[in-house]
């Protein structure tokens, strides 16, 4: 594909695309099933469990550092049998302190990319998860004035992209999602109507893995966040 001359917009993704996510929540989780230590269960077992409780509370709790420290809880009280202690909750808030100090890494050459893409097309910000946590860790990456605007949602499903759609009266054929999420970025963008750009994380989180059309012709696979710029 070549670089598009027409004007576009172009919705990014935030978490695990501008910026890392997954990865603090992954050390999160090997800091607690080292300290679990289970005596009778394989490592794999306890995070199997986990993703089990965390698969059920981000239906009824959404995404976030608070789900997480209500699952590693949850998971703990199970294995254990037992209600945590006040030392045990503080031990398991202490290991994700930078994910309570909303610490952001950014992905390479994002603030870069995006500036020049801003040049060339309008870009909006379309994130999933609480709110307020969502905004402070866009606060964090300094990047919110790359953005002509910015949309915190609870879920990413196709009825989201629809609203969205609606409500600013875009154009499917001119408008790409770009994520590294199958189940969250691109497939709900597709099946609403807009193009979309897959930028793999070798740390998405295994509860946003689905399947891709290799065959679709409006998705567009790229191996880094900078090569949107051969793109658009």
């Amino acid at each position: 594909m070549r670089r598009s001359t027409e004007h576009q917009v172009l919705i990014f993704d935030a978490d695990d695309t501008l910026w890392e996510n997954n990865i603090l929540f992954e050390r999160v989780i090997s800091d607690f099933l080292d300290w679990m230590n289970h005596p009778t269960l394989a490592r794999a077992e306890v995070r199997g469990i986990l993703d089990d409780i965390e698969r059920a509370n981000s239906v009824t709790h959404g995404y976030g550092t608070k789900m997480l420290l209500l699952s590693l809880r949850q998971c703990f009280e199970q294995l254990q049998e037992r209600p945590a202690s006040q030392e045990e909750l503080e031990t398991m808030t202490g290991l994700a302190v930078d994910l309570i100090n909303h610490k952001v890494e950014l992905m390479p050459d994002v603030p870069e990319t995006l500036t020049v893409l801003g040049e060339r097309h309008t870009l909006l910000l379309l994130s999933k998860g609480d709110a307020q946590e969502q905004q402070r860790k866009l606060e964090a990456s300094r990047l919110a004035l790359k953005f002509n605007d910015i949309y915190f949602v609870p879920e990413k499903t196709v009825d989201t992209y629809r609203t969205l759609i609606g409500r600013r009266g875009l154009d499917p054929e001119r408008t790409w999602m770009i994520g590294n999420s199958p189940r969250s970025d691109i497939r709900p963008a597709r099946l609403a109507g807009l193009n979309a750009v897959f930028i793999p994380h070798p740390h998405t989180w295994v509860l946003e893995h689905d399947d891709i059309d290799d065959a679709d012709d409006r998705i567009i696979t790229l191996r880094a966040f900078p090569d949107l710029l051969d793109h658009f």
